[in-house]
């Protein structure tokens, strides 16, 4: 590989320094106990290239130093006056004392050896670690599929990605009395209960993953850690698959809730289609029956238009023969004859109301003499009338009306043939006239 190649491919894919330096600030929880085994801790990166991690320890008050392959990374520690040497990783532990470190890490660098020396290194390190002391391994994560399958093979210098059980057995069969694996660097948005696509469990999964290992010692010097080791980190890839899986089977409940109450809602309809349906056919029938009777109405009113037309042709008539027979009395009453005929109505009036009274005396008499026969065809009235007879008079009137009423011829009428014209005429009217009175 030619000079300054695998640092400005680092500067170009690796990020920052410092967002990478960020990044390490997720360790703070296993690193920050290490001040308790050793004053200062001392600590070893292997493969430190830019030295971030060196970098950050020394903040922290560690007297922290780095071994790496290639120089022009040790170029940039060096520029920051951070202690690095170039060199074999597995060699430089191979030359340090037993229980001589705090803290050993290896970011990214596990990835670019053989499985064997990979064993190798874990061994060495527990070797020189502290009683409490920690390995800690940072790679790849290949639970994150798009990492497994295109970006870890981006780095032309790395062998093979290795998943997190493998290298978390790898320290387990080593003789690390514990260890954590702690997923890094995924999507904060991604942390939460938020409903999820199926790109983020394609890529969503932690890109990068750590097993820190802690090397055997006695519980006081353990109980430090306990919290760091005790927390959960990341997110794995079975965690996103089932929050796809639920978020899917929530889907489907949710689709199969709105498909039952769309049915429902369509029985519902159909039931009001039905009872508008039979409500229509009522209408219908209702309809019908109003336009029967409306028809009936019509020919009725069509009657009775016809029958008040002839009313007021009838009306009419009957103004028009009022009006003649007004007309006709006007000219009567203003014409010659009304007016020399007048003595004669007059005389004739008082002929009228002597008769009347002539009539009436001879009804109140004749009345009288049937109640008297009638009375003296009784034997017991007669004897009780027989005083009254004896008043003066009375028995003479009696007597006196039977015999007028007997004698009396009838009166025959005058002849007309004696009558002058003029007498005739007089006479005419006043017959006239009388029938006119007799009638009312």
């Amino acid at each position: 590989m030619s000079a300054g190649f695998y640092r400005a491919f680092e500067d170009r894919y690796r990020g920052s320094r410092e967002l990478i330096k960020q990044r390490l600030r997720a360790y703070e929880p296993f690193f920050a106990p290490l001040r308790t085994l050793q004053d200062p801790p001392a600590a070893l990166d292997l493969g430190c290239g830019r030295g971030e991690w060196l970098e950050l320890l020394g903040e922290q008050g560690f007297r922290a130093h780095g071994v790496d392959l290639d120089d022009g990374m040790l170029a940039a520690c060096r520029e920051r006056g951070l202690d690095v040497e170039l060199g074999d990783a597995i060699a430089c532990l191979r030359a340090l004392p037993d229980n001589s470190l705090a803290v050993v890490s290896a970011f990214h660098l596990v990835e670019h050896i053989p499985f064997e020396l990979l064993q190798t290194l874990v061994a060495e390190t527990r070797r020189v670690l502290l009683p409490g002391g920690l390995l800690i391994m940072e790679t790849p994560n290949p639970e994150n599929l798009v990492v497994g399958a295109s970006s870890f093979y981006l780095d032309p210098t790395h062998l093979r990605p290795i998943p997190p059980q493998l290298l978390a057995f790898v320290t387990e069969f080593g003789g690390f009395s514990r260890h954590k694996v702690v997923r890094l660097q995924e999507e904060a948005g991604l942390r939460g209960d938020t409903p999820i696509a199926l790109i983020n469990v394609l890529d969503g999964v932690s890109p990068d993953y750590a097993v820190v290992a802690q090397k055997d010692g006695a519980a006081a010097v353990l109980a430090p850690f306990e919290t760091a080791f005790d927390a959960g980190y990341g997110l794995a890839l079975g965690q996103l698959a089932q929050r796809f899986e639920q978020r899917l089977v929530d889907r489907d409940d949710a689709l199969r809730a709105a498909l039952a109450q769309l049915e429902q809602h369509t029985i519902d309809s159909k039931l009001r289609l039905a009872g508008a349906e039979s409500g229509l056919e009522g209408l219908t029938r209702q309809g019908q029956t109003n336009a029967a009777r409306s028809e009936e109405l019509a020919h009725a009113l069509a009657a009775l238009d016809g029958r008040m037309h002839a009313a007021e042709q009838a009306l009419q008539q009957a103004e028009q023969a009022r009006q003649q027979a007004a007309q006709q009395v006007a000219a009567l009453l203003a014409s010659s004859s009304w007016r020399i005929t007048a003595p004669w109505r007059m005389v004739g009036g008082w002929v009228l109301q002597v008769r009347a009274r002539a009539r009436l005396r001879t009804r109140a008499r004749t009345a009288l003499l049937t109640v008297a026969r009638a009375l003296m065809r009784r034997p017991r009235i007669r004897r009780l009338l027989r005083p009254l007879l004896r008043v003066p008079g009375v028995m003479q009137i009696y007597q006196a009306s039977i015999a007028a009423s007997q004698a009396m011829p009838p009166q025959a009428p005058a002849p007309l043939g004696d009558m002058s014209p003029r007498a005739l005429r007089a006479y005419r009217d006043l017959q006239s006239a009388l029938k006119k009175t007799r009638k009312h």
